[in-house]
Parts: structure tokens; C-alpha cells; sequence
């Protein structure tokens, strides 16, 4: 981990990719905090499991009785065939398909998880400083414990991403991503279906690939996405009242999906692109429910001092 010294700066959207819930740009500070240099790795969450003998969301069969309580009322029970240990993979398609509909690219496969990344015939053998995947917020929350550290808040995140840059869309400032060396590990083509991988992969990449941002953090754009404690809410940004060291709203909200509780993800992923999320943005917000897990969903844990 580094010291990250405490600040002010403007949070929110820089540039005309910004969604509607970056806005309106405000001015919040943070206090110092350690950061993890990089994303948590797979040597690193095997260390936890090895002394804990913990199972992940996605290692465990799911209980319907939890799950419907985030569907709409009167949601019919699934084939009890998916009711099993899973999480959801990567498929890119053939052709270029309509990118409204994301259960084209994602396909909730039996027996994947952080050990088995594409699938039960995958491992992550040779693979020990790679992101860990397939980790839910529980998961994430789980091997902080363990590690007396904690998930950063948004706040905490794009301070640290920005890298004492002002105003800037990427952490390295505000080039291009096509311009030069390559800067991220993101998709490089037509998404999903063709990847030129100019930046080396296709999949995720191992840690420490590319350059570091001005504060020595790796992969705060593209790899894997990133667990944020804050819960999400779409109208943050337009009702917080909170501008030191907020901690996010006290409960979520995601209009396209009410029922389902939210937390904030950050940093984008080796599938983000343009055409698509642009995640690989300081400034940019996803979310997914604390039960997800994802081929492309990590994290990496702060510490107070």
C-alpha cells in the first residue's frame, strides 16, 4: 500500500462521454488514506482463503428465498437447474449485435469463479499476480476483515485515480486512449465481437502492465472493475449534502432497477469501450448488486492511518 495525502478537488464528469449521474460536478474533499498499489491479486485472496476456508458468492448455491427479495413481487422461481453454483462469463459474439442487450455477451455459467475465471475448465495456474475475479461486495468486504483494511468510498477512489491531476478524464491526463503506448487494458475494436488487442490482451491482465498514475497506482483505468463501499444512487451528485469525506447515500437507488440493492463499482474493465461504457474514465460510475459476481469485477482495499 502508499499514502495517499488528503485534498479537495472537483468530483464528477470531465468531458461529453459523462453520464447524467456525474453531474453536476462538485467540490468534496477526502483525508489521507493508504491505498493497495494494485488490484487485490489471486496469490493475495489465495492467502485469505488458505486461512480461512472461505467460499465466495459464486462457489456457494444460491437461496432463492434471498434472491427474490431484489426481483419484482410475484417474479417466478427459476429452473432449479440454475439455482447453482455460478457466476456470469464472458461470450463475445460473432457478429456486431445491439449493446441495449447485455445477456448476449453474459452468460451465467455453472462452476465458474475466482479459480476457474472462464469456466470450470479454466484455472488461474501461472496466473498468481492477476486480478482476482468473480468477487461479489460480501467477498470483497470478507477478505478486508481478514487483512484489517477496508473498501474506499467513491470519493476516496477518483481522488486516488486522478492522481493529483485537476479536470482530467484519465488518470494519465487527458490523451487519448489510441494515442501512443497503450495506456489501459480495454476493448480495442467493435464490441463484443472484435478485440484487436493492442494494449496485449484480451482477458484481464497481470498487474503492474502499464504505466502507473502520478500517485504509483496501477490499473486505476481498465483490467477489472473495482468495489466502492458507497451504495449507489443515480441522484447523488444532484441531492448530496455531505462534502467532507462523504461516505454516499444512505440507501440505494438505481432507476432501471428498483428492487435490487447497489453498490458503486469503478475503473472499468478489459471489455470497456467507447461505443459501450467508457468506464476506463475517473470520473465514470457503474453499478451492480452486492450478490454479482463478474469475469470482470475485482476490487482493492484502503486503510486508515
Amino acid at each position: 500500500m502508499i499514502w495517499i495525502n488528503g485534498g479537495s478537488y472537483l468530483m464528477g464528469g470531465d468531458d461529453k462521454q459523462a453520464q447524467a449521474d456525474e453531474y453536476p460536478k462538485h467540490r468534496v474533499s477526502v483525508k489521507g488514506f493508504y491505498i493497495d498499489v494494485t488490484e487485490v491479486t489471486n496469490a493475495q485472496f489465495r492467502k485469505f482463503v488458505n486461512a480461512t476456508h472461505y467460499k465466495t458468492t459464486a462457489e456457494r448455491t444460491p437461496d432463492w428465498e434471498v434472491i427474490k427479495k431484489q426481483l419484482p413481487p410475484n417474479t417466478p422461481k427459476p429452473d432449479p437447474g440454475l439455482l447453482a453454483k455460478a457466476s456470469l462469463v464472458f461470450k463475445p459474439s460473432v457478429n456486431k449485435i445491439d449493446l441495449n442487450d447485455y445477456s448476449q455477451w453474459w452468460v451465467w455459467t455453472k462452476n465458474a469463479d475466482w479459480k476457474h475465471p472462464h469456466g470450470p475448465e479454466s484455472d488461474i495456474k501461472n496466473k498468481d499476480n492477476y486480478p482476482v475475479v468473480h468477487i461479489s461486495f460480501e467477498d470483497a468486504l470478507a477478505y478486508c476483515k481478514w487483512a484489517g483494511k477496508r473498501l474506499p468510498t467513491e470519493a476516496e477512489w477518483e481522488w486516488a485515480a486522478r492522481g493529483g491531476l485537476e479536470n482530467k478524464i484519465y488518470p494519465w491526463g487527458n490523451e487519448a486512449l489510441n494515442i501512443g503506448k497503450a495506456k489501459a487494458n480495454t476493448w480495442e475494436g467493435e464490441f463484443p465481437n472484435q478485440n484487436a488487442k493492442k494494449d496485449g490482451y484480451y482477458y484481464a491482465a497481470p498487474v503492474k502492465s502499464y504505466q502507473p498514475n502520478n500517485y504509483g497506482l496501477y490499473d486505476m483505468a481498465g483490467n477489472v472493475w473495482e468495489w466502492c463501499s458507497d451504495y449507489y444512487d443515480s441522484r447523488y451528485y444532484a441531492s448530496a449534502k455531505v462534502f467532507d469525506n462523504p461516505k454516499g447515500p444512505a440507501k440505494s437507488f438505481d432507476p432501471d432497477d428498483t428492487f435490487a440493492i447497489k453498490r458503486s463499482i469503478r475503473g472499468g474493465s478489459f471489455l470497456c469501450n467507447a461505443s459501450y461504457c467508457s468506464g476506463y474514465r475517473v470520473a465514470r460510475r457503474m453499478k451492480t448488486s452486492e450478490d454479482s459476481s463478474l469475469e470482470h469485477l475485482g476490487f482493492r482495499c484502503v486503510k486508515d492511518k
